[in-house]
C-alpha cells in the first residue's frame, strides 16, 4: 500500500525541533527535519551522528539539544548501529512496538562513512527508521566533496581551476543501494514536497521493518544561493527531474510526482554558485542524463 500524502492543515501542531537551533538560514536539512518530526511524534528516539544536524552546526554545544525528543548522539559511521541496539534494547523490554526508533545523518555519514554499519542493519531486519538529509557534501567540514555530490559541483576538494575541474564522478543513488538490500520500504522526498515527505514519514512508520527515507536539502552556504530561496531551488530540483520524487515498497515501484513538462536542467543548475562554471558541453551531458533517468521510471 504506497503511501497517502498528509495536508498540511492536517500536519500536527507540536514542535520537536525547537526554537534557538543553530543551523544556517534557510538550511534545507533544518526544514525537512522539522517536518519529519512533526509526523513521527512524541514517542520516538532520535540517534543523530556527526554532521550539520549535530554538535554546533545545528544542536548546540552539549548540553543543548535542538530537539524535544530522547537523543543518542554517535560517531559519524555508526548511527544503524545505535539504532539496532536501541530498537534490541526497547524488544527485550517489551517496548519495541511503542517507539519509532529513528536515525537522522547526512549524505557523507550515509553514503560514505556510514553505509556499511547501516547495510549490516537493514540486513538483518531491525525495524528502523532511516532518515538521510542529502545536501550533497560535507557542509558541517568545510563544504567537502561527498560520494553523493552530482557531476559538475564545484566543492573545496573538487575546486574549479587550471589543475582540477569540478567533481568529475556521478552522483551515488543511495537509494537504489538500499532498494538493493530488499527491504519493506525505501523512498525519496523533498521538503518543498512537504505533504509527499509527511505521508511517506508515515507510511515508515508503518511498514513493520526497515524503512529508508533520502531527503533532498539544498544548502545555501555550500551550493552558493540566496537563503530565501532554498524551497525555490528544492522545488526546481523535480520540476527539472534533478531529483525525482518515489517510492519502493516491497519491491512495488510508484512514482509520487510525475512532471508532464519537465524544466531544463539549466533553470535548476543556474540557480546555485557551485555550477557557474559548467560550460554548455557540461549541461548538455548533464541534461542528457536526467533525461535517461526520468525515461528509465516512466517520467
Amino acid at each position: 500500500m504506497p503511501s497517502k500524502p498528509i495536508s498540511i492543515k492536517d500536519f500536527p501542531k507540536d514542535e520537536f525541533m525547537v526554537k534557538g537551533h543553530t543551523a544556517c538560514p534557510g538550511c534545507g536539512m533544518a526544514i525537512a527535519v522539522r517536518q519529519a518530526l512533526k509526523i513521527l511524534g512524541k514517542n520516538t528516539v532520535l540517534a543523530i551522528p556527526a554532521g550539520c544536524i549535530a554538535g554546533g552546526s545545528t544542536t548546540g554545544p552539549f548540553p543543548l539539544s535542538g530537539f524535544a525528543l530522547p537523543t543518542v548522539y554517535c560517531s559519524f559511521d555508526e548511527t544503524a548501529a545505535f539504532l539496532a541496539g536501541i530498537e534490541t534494547a526497547l524488544k527485550v523490554k517489551g517496548l519495541k512496538e511503542k517507539f519509532n526508533v529513528v536515525g537522522i545523518a547526512g549524505d557523507g555519514g550515509t553514503a560514505d562513512i556510514g553505509l556499511q554499519c547501516l547495510s549490516g542493519a537493514v540486513e538483518r531486519g531491525h525495524k528502523i527508521i532511516y532518515i538521510c538529509y542529502d545536501n550533497e557534501a560535507y557542509m558541517n567540514t568545510g563544504i567537502q566533496r561527498s560520494g553523493t555530490t552530482p557531476y559538475g559541483a564545484w566543492t573545496t576538494t573538487t575546486p574549479v581551476g587550471s589543475l582540477r575541474m569540478f567533481k568529475q564522478e556521478p552522483k551515488k543513488d543511495m537509494p537504489q543501494i538500499m532498494i538493493a538490500h530488499k527491504i519493506p520500504y525505501v523512498a525519496t522526498a523533498s521538503p518543498a514536497f512537504p505533504s509527499d515527505l509527511a505521508g511517506k514519514i508515515k507510511r515508515a512508520m508503518e511498514i513493520g521493518g526497515p524503512a529508508y527515507i533520502h531527503i533532498h536539502t539544498p544548502c545555501p552556504t555550500g551550493w552558493r544561493f540566496p537563503p530565501e530561496k532554498t524551497i525555490e531551488v528544492a522545488r526546481l530540483a523535480v520540476l527539472s527531474g534533478m531529483w525525482i520524487l518515489y517510492e519502493v515498497e516491497n519491491g512495488v515501484f510508484k512514482l509520487n510526482v510525475k512532471i508532464s513538462k519537465r524544466k531544463p536542467v539549466k533553470e535548476y543548475l543556474s540557480i546555485q554558485g557551485r555550477f557557474r562554471h559548467l560550460t554548455a558541453e557540461d549541461l548538455e551531458k548533464i541534461q542528457k542524463e536526467v533525461d535517461e533517468n526520468c525515461k528509465r521510471v516512466g517520467m
